[in-house]
């Protein structure tokens, strides 16, 4: 399955919001250095889908917000 998302780093707490469109806005606490940010969504995703963290993938946007993800295992 593959999702868009739009990420918005140096959150106060995670949190993930289904958008109408069917994409997700989810708020992270890390910051977008080193690939903090990346992890932790890799991270959350993965808890929140229920798969192993190897199965979230970033396929667009590793640096910018908006981010193209697939999962595997849906």
């Amino acid at each position: 399955m593959k999702k868009m998302i739009k990420v918005k780093p140096n959150a106060k707490q995670q949190q993930i919001i289904p958008e109408a469109d069917g994409s997700l806005t989810i708020f992270l606490k890390s910051s977008p250095v080193d690939g903090k940010a990346n992890a932790e969504l890799i991270a959350i995703l993965a808890q929140h889908f229920d798969v192993a963290k190897n199965a979230v993938t970033i396929k667009l946007g590793h640096t910018g917000k908006q981010k193209l993800v697939e999962i595997v295992g849906l």
